[in-house]
């Protein structure tokens, strides 16, 4: 053996020229417009399915965000109840409450149903009796009034309606509405429902359809004449700085009530609702990941038809040196840009439509003449959309790895071939 001869010189993984190859086997010629065609909906598959997971799960997020805060800031994170004996000394309990470190707000209410009406319309309503203190301190009414003032509210007969509800009974602030209560004054002949009339003295927009279409808010002493109380109130509505540690606040409140009292936090009172949202958020994500395996399994068919196709140009790429590692890398690569620049694409896509949900929903629906977002519906006045930058990082996560595992069974395959075999069989 000549001593000069060395050994033969082995490129580093990923050379220039192995994805020189795979650039070459993603531009298709006309033979081989099939294997172009399913790659092409192999990226189509990989991009909608990204696209589809950020948007869905942003408006999940959105969703989730705008309901917590309309309902909590409406109604008390904990809700304390009397027991044993009617609230008469709500004054001194909220008041004990009140100082409590990190809670806002101590407000007795008294809740109940009336009708509420107007000379063209009535529907039923939850009148709220609440002090106007504790009603100002509320952003999502105080921030929200859109007609009259909350100034003297407690002074006069007025009350505030919800949008919605002036909207449905052609009322405006300064006009009088008329509410009717089941239980009244008693009578020889029974208990004759109530008939009042109130002026409108505000009207707010929480943006929240059940809230602006079916809630009466009224002065406190006016609610108790109103429905019959005796100096008491229904509960005492207690907003905290923090809703997500409700539990620190529980132990305090009952201490602090100083007489026996049933507490109820937010969690309890809209456990069914929020775990519904969490479920079906779950299982969308399940669903629309499919999309993304279907896309991957793609990617697996095509690769297997360019195997096959390459067949003798990876043979004389053996015979000429090149190693089944680097055969392997060449149609990693080819599979891999597939799912990567789909998964980009789907990225970018899904965090435009994400960001421009509600611009996008109002063309949808003057190009097809429908309603896509009944606001009665979704009980929002708007489509929401919360883009969580963990969930897109996990989304993207997951649509590369299937699109990686679908390139090694493909590419272990070209790695395999023989040689031999196929020069001499074809």
């Amino acid at each position: 053996m000549d001593e000069t001869m060395t050994e033969p010189h082995r490129t580093v993984p990923f050379a220039p020229f192995e994805w020189l190859l795979s650039g070459r086997y993603l531009r298709a010629r006309r033979k081989e417009g099939f294997i172009s065609v399913i790659a092409g909906f192999s990226f189509l598959g990989i991009m909608l399915g990204v696209a589809t997971l950020i948007v869905v799960m942003a408006v999940l997020n959105g969703f989730r965000k705008e309901l917590l805060d309309k309902v909590l800031g409406l109604n008390g994170h904990i809700v304390v109840q009397p027991l044993e004996s009617p609230l008469t000394d709500w004054k001194d309990v909220a008041d004990r409450i009140s100082q409590i470190e990190g809670v806002r707000i101590a407000a007795p209410v008294v809740d109940g149903q009336a009708l509420a009406s107007s000379p063209s319309k009535s529907s039923g309503v939850m009148v709220r009796g609440v002090r106007a203190e504790d009603l100002s301190r509320l952003s999502a009414i105080a921030g929200n009034i859109r007609q009259g003032a909350l100034e003297g509210f407690n002074e006069g007969q007025g009350v505030a309606i919800g949008k919605g509800l002036a909207d449905k009974l052609s009322l405006s602030a300064g006009d009088s509405i008329t509410l009717v209560a089941p239980r009244g004054a008693a009578t020889p002949m029974g208990t004759a429902p109530r008939v009042k009339r109130f002026k409108i003295a505000a009207v707010f927009e929480i943006g929240m359809s059940e809230f602006d279409v079916g809630i009466v808010f009224m002065p406190l002493p006016e609610a108790q004449a109103y429905f019959n109380r005796n100096n008491d109130v229904t509960a005492i509505e207690v907003f905290t700085d923090d809703p997500d540690r409700i539990d620190s606040f529980r132990k305090s409140v009952t201490e602090e009530a100083g007489r026996p009292v049933f507490l109820v936090d937010w969690r309890r009172r809209n456990s069914t609702f929020f775990n519904a949202l969490q479920v079906q958020r779950n299982v969308m994500f399940l669903i629309l990941t499919m999309i993304v395996l279907v896309a991957a399994l793609n990617i697996v068919s095509g690769l297997i038809m360019l195997v096959k196709d390459k067949g003798q140009d990876i043979a004389i790429l053996r015979t000429m040196g090149a190693s089944r590692g680097a055969i392997m890398r060449v149609f990693l690569i080819t599979g891999a840009a597939i799912g990567v620049v789909g998964t980009l694409t789907g990225v970018v896509v899904g965090l435009f439509i994400s960001m421009n949900i509600e611009s996008l929903e109002r063309l949808l629906s003057r190009l097809t003449n429908t309603n896509l977002f009944p606001r009665e519906l979704y009980f929002l006045s708007k489509l929401p959309a919360e883009i969580a930058f963990t969930e897109t990082i996990a989304v993207v996560t997951m649509a590369l790895t299937l699109s990686f595992l679908a390139t090694l069974y493909p590419s272990w395959r070209a790695a395999r071939l023989d040689p031999t075999d196929v020069l001499r069989y074809g």
